[in-house]
């Protein structure tokens, strides 16, 4: 090396001298090197990757040409040296090789700069991170020869002035470069500038700049959130996923198989099936069910453990980055305590050159630099693979929902799954967060053991010793811990469950003053998880008073032995400070590691559940098979169907074919397997293509949304739709026509709406085969035969389509092709309505008994052609109207209905007048699409986001339902503790003193045990302060829990019915999982680490600022610039924080809408369009959470910044002032320093945590303060037998169903006598239903009164007025529970009344049949009764009650003939003495009332008897004619 440079290559004492310097030659080979060396081993592989990943080339930036120019300049002056060097050489003898060789050299790197550079114009990210770390370098490593030719100039201005020029030139260039790097350049606003950052951007996270400043402005709004890249949005996620998802279940489920077969083996003898099981199952014509019938039988068993692998798989590549950053991190943590040992030594020997004391205290600021770098970089990681993670599973969930079969979703309930998808994928998103702390923190430990060795020898044992004790112990508290967690999950989920029922059943509740039933429920599952999260509290407190002694415990045992040992060993400040420092670092990964395991655990649970629900089986399609040319639409061949393979089958053995457009008829009785005929159709049981509407499932949308249900729109078909499904004067009369918002479940439409709104979805689809089950019980009788013949009936909108219909409305029968009679389960007969009588089988029977026995079939079809003909003179054909009016086609409707009831024959006129009024009609639709968005259309309020900062008001709100004296005793506690904490910190800086006084052999035993005692006691006294002020917290925070629940539940409850109709069900359900879980679980820990912390950083500063004043000068400015990067970044954080949990609850609510609508959605095979909108609402909760992960990293990396000054600052300090202090200040001093980075930071989090938490609080305050409905009881209370007689009396009684909507009662007046039986009819939308709601108050009066028996029913409290009426309502809405509690939840009535009630209502003989009886366990919904069967019970529900005033509300609109007349004799006989209310759709079942109430838009029309109304040709008489009936005794149909 010598000859090469010709001068000095290494010589030491260049070092031992004041003025320190290298050798040149040195710097100029092995210094210039490093960075050359660097450049050239990546490039290669630098290169590669851009182009294996490269994209479109970009345009050039100014950015580009300054970086390629500067590199330019670059290139010139190593050639300007190269011939500066041959006009020397040419002058005399020998130049150095390296004169030649490092020009060269730099001209090739420079080139090889100049290509890297050009080709990232291919990259989206233009500048390259090892360009960046090689200018650092570059420029790092030249600085030395820098200052070295600066000294050669100063001393002898003429050597080598020409090269010493060309280097300054050239490190000019260099740092340019670099300062242009640093820049990124951006794509356009909107996209995320995270992928376009630079390095030094990305390590810094200033690219996130923008958005705290904006968000410091003003509150952020998801406008102004970037997406996140393509490649972490779900679909792309997910199909990563699921690609290895499919390959590691499939090996799971044969692992799977392989047991159930041994176990099979073991127990083959106990599965003896009796033979008519075993026969009825072979019906089922595949093996493959067979299979699958094993598979599920056994419901504990589930393919196991593939979801670890399959994620591992997934996401290893952004393991291995973090595990790197992570490894970096952890080896330079430990070069602070040695760095503090050199400070030490320095200051303590006054011998050592300053320049060392500068040395040791940059190095210091540049390990704590890089430190700090990496950690942020590998949280990111850490963060967005969590996210990554928790999207995977939630996406999962939803895919898998879709496809469930039948049998696997039944273990289910829609919260259970909702469940699965929040609190499950969220607890692994915490997981992989905590991931790498599993090898970290044993890594940590074990280095700090080998350091400690080195310091204090054996004796670390002792201190060791303690740390291993300590752990079995936390370990048993973690997994009890666990224990406690998994039973809390699972009251969780139960109480979840039921506020779902309340929620999806408030009306019923409201109805029969039911509340307080449920509250108690509820509230038992409350104080039952209380109770649980106590004990887990009690145990927290526990592990952290070990935790919190741990260190003290370990330092003092450590030290007593050390000193012990031997009466050599003195403990100076080099080893106290260096083994404290130590000791600070072991803490860390011993706090870490039990609740590592604990979150492991609880995330092992929650695997468990997923991987039992997405390796669950899928809903199996094999028995229907699709054959494209075959003469029938549907056969059936032997088929049988059951829904349970443990119950027996509900379809059994049916033969049946039904040839291309042909219209067939299902009758039967209630719970003859009508709808399971369906469901099996549609593969629901175990498919044809073809649509079905099964239950009226709304979406919450507009009515047009649910209509097109994702097709394409079609003006004219779409029109031709509503007009036929008879909407067209709904939409008149619903705010803002198709564009009217529906709530959920479609709330606020009224039942024959929802049954309308789902035929016309069904109709607008164009499909082969339709299925209808019974869409007609929920309509009027003339709407219901408008239907027929315009939709399915043989001249409808399907015609020529294959029509399969369930129907109880026997007066469409003879217009069928055909007619399946169902019972039990198999076809009793089948045949056309005229061969069917003819046969005089079980259908003639039914017929004879409902219709006039002067021969039916006549009557019926006389009927039906004059009717046809009446329309044919109406109405003009397509053809005849003009263009404009086609479009129109027929809206108005309701003229057309009088104009027919009128029933004259002049044509010509009629089609004039219809021609006009379509003209004028076409001008109004017009003027209101002009008008947009008219009051009252949007129904569902936009979820209310607070903004800015959390009121002061809420945390006292919070602060108030701890409890005053707690929180100033819990916080004196803590003081206590902090200056316990100083006092020991002082003591042992004292103790370490004594090593300068006393030697070891003078060193007095009495002095030693006192220094050991009193830091023994102090020590003592932290662990037991701060265990007593956990244990104290526990109690008040979970006091606190209880009462805002309380007041939560107690509101929601009482709120009133618009309230529900505007707020969707998940938002609410989300106030009591996610927000009331934040409050038990987060909130409490947040305040108590946030108290820890804050007073761990003022004990820290004063004590800094007692052993060094000086430094206080440097704590303000770095104080107010921390004050100033907290105030900036917490308004941002805390918005991002609320745009999550906004746009978290779209995810939950489409999810319980998809799980409730999934029949319908399968039916019209729609899954894909839902999972895209899954996805998108799920990538719109993914950029909310990406950009708050960011802040987090933004803030911590600016913030430890300032913390790493501090380090900084202390150490050049105490190099300054070496002179004035002693070894134990500097290490009592900088010990404490290089703790505060990490508390600084916890500071910052816990405050940005307690914000973003109490957010919480601030929810649920918010629905706490809910409007309440009128009080349940009040001071005048009604008298005990009130209301005696049963005499309503309305009063010009108008009402409204919000303050922005019309009208909807118009000045109701009249007198309903006691006992008098009441019909009202009116066509849909007339204001029936709002009638009962007023007589119950859901609706609240805006003018006029209701007077029942001489009381003002506005005057008493709710539950005493709805206590005494008794509704059978429209929805037969049960509650998962037993039969008895769905009866009578209060337990007011005797098994025998029970049983009486059930006869009466003709369910007696279903529910003694049944195994438990009365115990009977009733799905959630009511899902495993049918609807027949759960109207029934509601009618045992009113027999219980038995009130002076029943209201029937369509109550028999879903029952057949059979059961409508059985439930009609029993309210005959039933409440003869009570004034009966009924809602009717059919005219027959009110024919028989004393009075009828004909109802047209919001006011009375007629009222009078039956026979008064059908002697005047008024409104009733036109719809009795159209139901056929001629006279009051003629109740025919």
């Amino acid at each position: 090396m010598e000859k090469f440079c010709n001068s000095t290559f290494w010589n030491s004492s260049f070092l031992d001298r004041p003025e320190v310097d290298l050798p040149l030659c040195f710097e100029q080979t092995v210094l210039a090197w490093i960075p050359l060396c660097f450049l050239w081993l990546l490039a290669p592989w630098q290169l590669l990757h851009v182009y294996k990943s490269r994209t479109k080339k970009s345009s050039v930036t100014k950015f580009y040409l300054a970086k390629q120019v500067l590199v330019g300049f670059l290139l010139i002056l190593p050639a300007i040296e190269l011939a500066l060097v041959f006009t020397e050489n040419s002058g005399q003898a020998s130049v150095p090789p390296i004169k030649y060789t490092n020009p060269i050299l730099y001209l090739c790197t420079w080139l090889l700069v100049l290509l890297i550079q050009h080709s990232r114009q291919w990259c989206i990210q233009k500048n390259s991170w090892f360009l960046s770390i090689f200018w650092i370098l570059s420029i790092f490593c030249g600085t030395f020869q820098f200052q070295t030719l600066i000294r050669a100039l100063l001393q002898d201005s003429k050597s080598n002035m020409a090269y010493s020029c060309l280097y300054f030139i050239s490190y000019g260039f260099q740092i340019l470069i670099l300062i242009l790097s640093a820049f990124s350049e951006t794509r356009d606003s909107s996209h995320n500038p995270s992928s376009t950052a630079s390095f030094l951007s990305s390590i810094t996270f200033s690219w996130f700049d923008r958005m705290v400043v904006k968000g410091y402005k003003q509150p952020l709004t998801l406008e102004d959130i970037w997406d996140v890249d393509e490649e972490i949005k779900t679909k792309s996620v997910v199909s990563r996923f699921e690609a290895f998802m499919a390959r590691d279940l499939q090996k799971a489920r044969q692992a799977f198989q392989r047991r159930r077969q041994k176990n099979s083996q073991r127990s083959s003898t106990l599965h003896g099936l009796n033979k008519n099981q075993s026969q009825s199952q072979d019906v089922l014509v595949l093996e493959e069910t067979k299979k699958k019938k094993k598979k599920s039988g056994n419901t504990k068993d589930y393919p196991k453990s593939w979801l670890v692998k399959s994620l591992f798989r997934t996401f290893y590549m952004v393991l291995l980055k973090s595990f790197l950053l992570k490894l970096v991190h952890d080896i330079f943590l430990f070069l602070n305590p040695q760095l503090l040992k050199f400070l030490i030594a320095f200051v303590s020997d006054q011998d050592t050159y300053v320049w060392a004391g500068y040395l040791f205290a940059i190095l210091l600021f540049a390990v704590t630099l890089i430190q700090s770098i990496c950690l942020q970089s590998y949280f990111q990681i850490c963060f967005m693979l969590g996210m990554s993670v928790r999207t995977t599973i939630m996406a999962c969930v939803y895919k898998k929902a879709l496809t469930l079969s039948n049998l696997a979703r039944k273990q289910y309930t829609v919260g259970e799954t909702v469940n699965l998808m929040s609190v499950d994928a969220q607890k692994l998103m915490d997981v992989t967060n905590y991931l790498h702390l599993v090898w970290s923190t044993c890594f940590q430990i074990i280095v700090s053991i080998y350091f400690l060795w080195r310091e204090l020898g054996p004796s670390v044992f002792a201190g060791i010793g303690v740390m291993v004790l300590l752990v079995p112990v936390n370990g048993i508290l973690a997994t009890k811990n666990r224990h406690t967690q998994v039973k809390n999950m699972k009251y969780k989920d139960k109480r979840l469950k039921i506020m779902n029922e309340i929620l999806s059943g408030i009306k019923i509740l409201k109805y029969f003053a039911w509340e307080h039933s449920f509250e108690d429920q509820v509230y038992n599952l409350r104080k039952k998880e209380l109770k649980n999260l106590r004990s887990f509290g009690q145990r927290q407190a526990l592990m952290i008073l070990l935790l919190q002694l741990a260190p003290v415990l370990v330092s003092v045992v450590t030290f007593s032995v050390y000193v012990l040992v031997d009466s050599n060993n003195i403990l100076d400040a080099e080893k106290a400070f260096t083994s404290i420092t130590l000791f600070n670092i072991l803490r860390f990964p011993l706090t870490m590691l039990p609740m590592v395991v604990s979150f492991i655990l609880q995330a092992s649970v929650s695997t468990e559940r997923l991987e039992k629900y997405l390796g669950g089986d899928d809903l199996d399609t094999s028995a229907i098979r699709h054959v494209c040319n075959f003469d029938k639409a549907v056969q059936f061949s032997e088929a049988s169907f059951t829904w349970d393979r443990d119950l027996e089958t509900t379809i059994q053995d049916v033969n049946l074919d039904i040839l291309p457009g042909q219209l067939v008829a299902v009758v039967g009785t209630v719970g003859s397997g009508k709808s399971s005929l369906m469901s099996a159709m549609l593969g629901e049981m175990e498919h044809v293509h073809g649509h079905i509407t099964i239950k009226a499932w709304i979406q919450n949308g507009t009515i047009k949304d649910n209509i097109l249900f994702g097709s394409e729109f079609n003006e004219k078909r779409y029109q031709q739709v509503l007009e036929a499904c008879a909407l067209l004067p709904d939409l008149e009369i619903l705010p803002g026509g198709d564009l009217a918002e529906i709530g959920e479940k479609g709330i606020n439409l009224s039942g024959g709406q929802k049954q309308r709104v789902s035929l016309a979805r069904a109709t607008y689809q164009n499909s082969d085969i339709y299925i209808l089950d019974d869409p007609l019980s929920a309509v009027d009788a003339h709407v219901g035969k408008h239907i027929f013949n315009k939709v399915f009936g043989p001249s409808g909108m399907l015609n020529g389509k294959t029509r399969i219909l369930v129907t109880h409305s026997i007066h469409f029968l003879p217009q069928v092709d055909e007619i399946v009679v169902l019972g039990n389960g198999t076809i009793l007969e089948k045949g056309s309505y005229h061969d069917l009588l003819a046969k005089k089988g079980v259908f003639a029977k039914n017929m004879k008994t409902f219709l006039n026995h002067s021969g039916p079939e006549g009557e019926a079809t006389v009927n039906d052609d004059s009717e046809e003909e009446d329309d044919c003179g109406l109405v003009p054909t397509m053809e005849e109207l003009p263009e404009d009016a086609a479009s129109l086609n027929m809206r108005r409707e309701n003229s057309l209905r009088r104009t027919m009831s009128r029933s004259s024959r002049s044509s010509g006129k009629h089609l004039k007048s219809l021609k006009n009024s379509l003209k004028i009609q076409d001008v109004k639709a017009l003027k209101e699409k002009e008008d947009l968005v008219v009051k009252g259309q949007k129904l569902i309020k936009k979820e209310f986001v607070e903004t800015g900062k959390v009121k002061l008001s809420i945390y006292l709100k919070y602060l108030q339902a701890v409890g005053w004296c707690s929180i100033f005793f819990i916080i004196f506690i803590f003081i206590m503790n902090s200056i316990a904490f100083i006092g020991s910190n002082f003591w042992l800086s004292s103790w370490t003193s004594d090593s300068e006084i006393f030697n070891s052999t003078n060193y007095p035993a009495s002095q030693r045990d006192m220094r050991i005692g009193v830091f023994g006691a102090l020590g003592l006294a932290q662990g037991i302060s701060v265990f007593i002020a956990s244990f104290w917290s526990v109690y008040s925070f979970i006091h606190a829990s209880k009462i805002l629940h309380r007041q939560l539940l107690n509101n929601i409850l009482r709120a009133p019915m618009s309230f529900f109709d505007t707020t969707p069900t998940g938002r609410i359900v989300n106030r009591f999982s996610g927000d009331i879980s934040t409050m038990d679980d987060i909130l409490p820990q947040t305040l108590r680490n946030w108290i820890v912390c804050f007073l761990a950083i003022v004990s820290t500063l004063v004590m800094i600022c007692i052993a060094t004043p000086v430094f206080t000068i440097i704590i303000i400015p770095l104080g107010i610039i921390y004050v100033s990067v907290q105030v900036f970044y917490v308004a941002t954080s805390r918005q991002l924080r609320r745009l999550d949990s906004i746009t978290r609850s779209p995810i939950y609510s489409h999810f319980s809408e998809t799980v409730t609508g999934l029949t319908v959605i399968r039916a019209f095979e729609h899954q894909q369009r839902f999972l895209t909108h899954s996805e998108t609402v799920m990538d719109t909760n993914q950029k909310c959470i990406f950009a708050w992960i960011s802040s987090n990293r933004w803030l911590a990396i600016r913030l430890e910044s300032i913390g790493n000054l501090i380090i900084f600052c202390s150490a050049l300090l105490l190099v300054i002032y070496r002179n004035t202090l002693r070894g134990d200040t500097v290490g009592f001093v900088l010990s404490n320093a290089l703790n505060i980075t990490q508390t600084l930071n916890w500071l910052v989090r816990m405050t940005s945590e307690a914000e973003t938490n109490i957010v919480a609080i601030e929810r649920i305050n918010e629905y706490i303060n809910v409007e309440n409905e009128a009080p349940w009881v009040m001071d005048k209370r009604p008298p005990a037998d009130w209301p005696s007689k049963g005499e309503i009396q309305f009063s010009d009684y108008q009402v409204r169903y919000r303050p922005e909507l019309d009208l909807v009662l118009k000045g109701i007046t009249c007198h309903i006598k006691s006992s008098e039986k009441v019909g009202v009819v009116g066509r849909t939308g007339a204001g029936k239903s709002s009638l009962t709601n007023c007589l119950f108050r859901i609706l609240e009066a805006t003018g006029g009164q209701i007077i029942i028996d001489g009381i003002d029913i506005a005057s008493i409290g709710l539950h005493d007025l709805r206590g005494k009426l008794t509704i059978i309502p429209q929805d037969p809405i049960l509650f998962s529970g037993s039969l008895r509690m769905n009866l009578d939840p209060f337990n007011n009535y005797s098994d025998e009344e029970l049983w009486n009630a059930l006869e009466l209502a003709h369910l007696k003989s279903f529910v003694a049949g049944l195994q438990h009886g009365l115990s009977y366990e009733v799905a959630e919904g009511g899902d495993n009764l049918s609807i027949g069967q759960r109207q029934l019970l509601c009618l045992g529900r009113a027999v219980l009650r038995k009130s002076k005033i029943l209201i029937l509300d369509e109550a028999t609109a879903a029952v057949d003939l059979e059961t409508d007349h059985l439930i009609q004799t029993t309210i005959r006989n039933e409440f003869s003495q009570s004034t009966v209310i009924t809602i009717a759709h059919r005219l027959h079942t009110i024919m028989d009332s004393d009075k009828i109430m004909v109802l047209d838009n919001g006011r009375i029309v007629e009222y009078g008897s039956p026979e008064e109304l059908l002697a005047k040709s008024g409104l009733f008489y036109s719809m009795a004619k159209e139901a056929g009936i001629e006279n009051v005794n003629n109740t025919a149909l």
